[in-house]
């Protein structure tokens, strides 16, 4: 008789506090409430999305925003830009602010540098809801980059101040820091990573380590996903990216291996649940 696949799942994956907070302030309301309508896919994580929807989350975009009065609005972990907040004070909106408290301390942090008239350069992904928030704190002002070869085709100016997504790797962002200063660029450099997920870096690769395989759960749209599989890849070179279930192929896999599940700080504890029932009947 064929062994079964010794299956466990990292027991530091899963949602971050700010993930769990907002959906926890997202699922009372839709207890009393019966529908609440969010601002943005409230995680970066379909299927839970989806489990959220079926509860009465009503997903809208900024456009919307607008035309809406007099109704429920939840602000997920991203945090969201000034603009947002005028809009809702205008249309009678409540928001239900479920901003990350370490979002939040950088978007302070980036609008007193730009009160104070310094020139602000943010290290993140382009389009992200966080780095959308960021930006509006300066006026749409900060330039926004995702890695050094942008800045080659920028004229900067000689002297600016350095930011990051809270989610981009702590050594990259410091990597980025020094080459800026060996080309003679005077660089304060605000280091507001939340320590988290920079911890989930090194925590993951010796997770990884510890397995025949490794499963990786993460949404598509989740950057903090993608940057975390690259880190169990170089840690396991036999480590697979998948969404639900569904993704599982049983040839990946040979009777009485070890796998080891993990996942972003946007996955759900459950969705792993679910995929190591779905390994476990291999």
């Amino acid at each position: 008789m064929a062994k079964n696949l010794q299956v466990t799942i990292d027991k530091d994956s899963g949602f971050c506090f700010g993930v769990v907070y907002a959906i926890d302030m997202a699922e009372e309301i839709l207890a009393e409430d019966g529908y609440l309508y969010c601002l943005g896919d409230i995680v970066h994580n379909d299927e839970e999305v989806a489990r959220l929807k079926a509860k009465g989350l009503r997903i809208i975009g900024h456009q919307d925003l607008s035309s809406l009065t007099n109704e429920k609005v939840l602000i997920r972990a991203h945090g969201e830009a000034p603009e947002t907040y005028r809009t809702a004070l205008e249309n009678n909106i409540t928001l239900i602010d479920a901003s990350c408290p370490v979002v939040l301390k950088l978007q302070n942090r980036i609008k007193t540098s730009y009160d104070e008239q310094e020139k602000i350069l943010i290290f993140g992904k382009h389009g992200h809801a966080e780095v959308i928030g960021l930006q509006g704190q300066t006026n749409n002002e900060a330039l926004v980059f995702q890695d050094l070869e942008e800045l080659n085709s920028v004229e900067l100016p000689s002297a600016f101040t350095l930011y990051s997504q809270t989610t981009k790797s702590v050594d990259k962002f410091y990597a980025i820091k020094d080459e800026l200063l060996r080309r003679g660029y005077e660089v304060k450099a605000n280091d507001t990573i939340c320590r988290q997920v920079s911890n989930r870096y090194e925590d993951l690769g010796d997770f990884a380590r510890q397995y025949n395989k490794i499963v990786f759960v993460s949404g598509k749209k989740s950057s903090n996903g993608k940057v975390l599989y690259d880190v169990c890849k170089q840690a396991n070179s036999d480590s697979y990216f998948i969404s639900d279930a569904n993704e599982l192929q049983t040839d990946w896999f040979n009777a009485g291996e070890t796998v080891g599940i993990c996942g972003a700080t946007s996955t759900p504890m459950w969705l792993m649940k679910d995929v190591k029932f779905a390994l476990e009947q291999i």
